[in-house]
C-alpha cells in the first residue's frame, strides 16, 4: 500500500472513489436525496478544486495499482495550530485491514513536522467511523451542527487527538 500526495489533475480520482464510498457510508444515516446534495457540494471537480486550493492536502491510497481510497488534511486549520482532517475513506471492500490507522499515522506525521498541536475532525454522530477514531485516541470535544443548505444539517461530533 502507498500513500500518495494527489495533484490536481488526480482530484477526478478521488471524485470516483467518494461516489464509489459515500452511499456505503451514509445510506443508513443521510437520505438519497441529501447524501446526492452533498455529493455534489463536496465532491465535484470544481470543488475539489477549490478545496485544493484553499490548501487541503489530498491523499491517495494506492494498492497494486489501484485507488482504493482517499484522505485530505489542512494544516493550521483556521489558524488554530492544529490540524484537520477533512475526509479519510476506504473502499468498503477493503475496510478492516488497517489502512485507515496508516493513513491517520501518515498524516500525525505531518501534523507534528508542522508544530501543530493536535488532530480533529468531524465525524456524522450516526457513523460508526466514530469508533474507529475512538478506538485510536480520538476524544469528542464538542457536537457542532451545521446548515449546509437545501435544508440539510450536518449533526456532528468534533473528535480530537494530541500529536
Amino acid at each position: 500500500m502507498n500513500i500518495v500526495v494527489a495533484t490536481k489533475e488526480q482530484l477526478v480520482i478521488v471524485k470516483n472513489l467518494a461516489y464509489k464510498i459515500w452511499p456505503n457510508a451514509y445510506e443508513t444515516i443521510l437520505s438519497k436525496a441529501q447524501l446526492d446534495y452533498m455529493l455534489k457540494m463536496i465532491y465535484s471537480v470544481d470543488s475539489l478544486e477549490k478545496q485544493f486550493d484553499d490548501g487541503h492536502i489530498f491523499l491517495l491510497i494506492e494498492d497494486n495499482q489501484n485507488f482504493i481510497g482517499f484522505a485530505s488534511y489542512e494544516l493550521n486549520c483556521n489558524n488554530s495550530n492544529k490540524t484537520k482532517l477533512q475526509k479519510l475513506y476506504v473502499l468498503p471492500e477493503i475496510q478492516g485491514k488497517g489502512i485507515g490507522k496508516q493513513v491517520i499515522d501518515y498524516i500525525k506525521e505531518k501534523v507534528v513536522l508542522s508544530n501543530n498541536l493536535a488532530l480533529f475532525l468531524n465525524v456524522n454522530k450516526f457513523n460508526k467511523a466514530k469508533d474507529f477514531y475512538q478506538k485510536y485516541g480520538f476524544q469528542i470535544i464538542k457536537e457542532e451542527v451545521i446548515d449546509i443548505g437545501n435544508n440539510y444539517i450536518m449533526d456532528d461530533y468534533v473528535m480530537e487527538i494530541e500529536c
